[in-house]
């Protein structure tokens, strides 16, 4: 096991970080995510950089092991398996403590199951959780007061928002969830969409329609709802 070292001024030294940053690859890779802002996919990285796909994934996934990255399925609207989408990894609250344990523990159990649909039962499973947490809520809310009350309580730092069409989004500008993220990311989003739609049917609204689109604005990840318009909250 490696212990931390201390930099010249005081800052712990992370040596996975360190090792991952060694090259002036992955520097510059780093560098070009980050000023993406809305993140970067395999084949961008690729055509920015001139590298072979397979080296830029294997630098990219190598900065999501050390923690400077995270990665989530791009939401393109195109037929298929959306492609990894990559972006900074930023310094956040965790969730409480009982939260990241209850859904480490669900990871790692779908993941020794080694069958079935890991994202459906994960979505399943996050309906059951949604359901629960919002009977502890105030009742007789709207159903979206509700659903910001769970994702607040989770430490999303949620935020709605109408669209220029008049549809309801949920922006959540943080992820207390972020080293579940990166075990197994097709896992824990479809939790979250799965605590989305069990605490909207809880709550007595449809949850048919509710969709999470990993980094659908560039600095958070959204919540699609398919609910009546909303106004947006005041800053």
């Amino acid at each position: 096991m490696e212990t931390p070292r201390t930099g010249p001024v005081g800052e712990t030294i992370d040596p996975q970080r360190h090792r991952a940053l060694g090259t002036a690859s992955r520097a510059s890779i780093l560098e070009l995510v980050r000023a993406a802002g809305a993140g970067m996919t395999i084949a961008e990285v690729g055509e920015r950089t001139g590298l072979h796909l397979s080296t830029a994934r294997a630098h990219l996934d190598r900065l999501v092991d050390a923690g400077l990255l995270v990665k989530a399925r791009a939401s393109g609207g195109q037929p298929g398996r959306p492609a990894w989408r990559y972006r900074v990894a930023v310094a956040e609250a965790p969730a409480p403590a009982p939260y990241r344990a209850l859904a480490a523990a669900l990871l790692d159990h779908l993941s020794r199951r080694g069958h079935g649909d890991v994202r459906a039962e994960a979505t399943r499973a996050g309906q059951d959780w949604g359901r629960h947490l919002a009977a502890a809520t105030p009742p007789g809310r709207e159903p979206v007061d509700t659903l910001l009350d769970v994702l607040r309580g989770l430490g999303f730092s949620p935020r709605r928002h109408r669209t220029a069409d008049g549809a309801t989004e949920i922006h959540l500008h943080t992820c207390p969830f972020l080293e579940l993220v990166n075990r197994n990311p097709d896992a824990i989003c479809a939790l979250h969409v799965g605590v989305v739609r069990g605490t909207l049917e809880h709550a007595g609204a449809s949850p048919a329609g509710a969709v999470l689109e990993p980094f659908g604005a560039p600095d958070a990840c959204v919540v699609r709802l398919a609910l009546p318009n909303i106004t947006e909250e005041p800053a």
